[in-house]
């Protein structure tokens, strides 16, 4: 007889959660993501020979990654950048080498920590990127 309240119990914990609303962890990691770039900073570039800095920001539990996307509608305006961690660092990180981003989101530093304070380094891939509209979520 005790199994059979077990099973009940746990019946009626799962009928619970799902009436909820809990969904499955899969789309709990599907949201965040989408909520952490629905918070997405929008900066704007202007070409300059060397790198500009924005920031410096703070990193929160919305993002576990500092992400970046192009907001331009021509896929040939690239723009190269870096992460800084400026309690640490005068450095880019990935041993203060750029990554280049065009129009799709991609990860410019991954599991960054909460509160971790950081600057963008930014730099034109070349010359096409005059006046480039981007964004960053973290």
């Amino acid at each position: 007889m005790i199994r059979s309240k077990a099973f009940v119990s746990a019946l009626f914990t799962t009928a619970a959660l799902l009436g909820a609303g809990v969904a499955p962890a899969a789309a709990q990691t599907s949201a965040a993501a989408v909520s952490c770039n629905d918070g997405a900073k929008t900066l704007t570039y202007r070409y300059q020979a060397a790198a500009k800095e924005y920031g410096t920001f703070t990193t929160s539990s919305r993002c576990r990654d500092i992400n970046m996307r192009l907001r331009s509608s021509d896929p040939a305006v690239l723009l190269d950048a870096c992460v800084v961690f400026v309690d640490h660092t005068s450095k880019c990180n990935n041993d203060d080498t750029y990554s280049t981003h065009g129009t799709e989101w991609a990860t410019v530093a991954t599991d960054v920590r909460d509160g971790t304070h950081f600057v963008l380094r930014v730099h034109a891939y070349d010359i096409d990127a005059q006046n480039v509209t981007f964004q960053i979520s973290y």
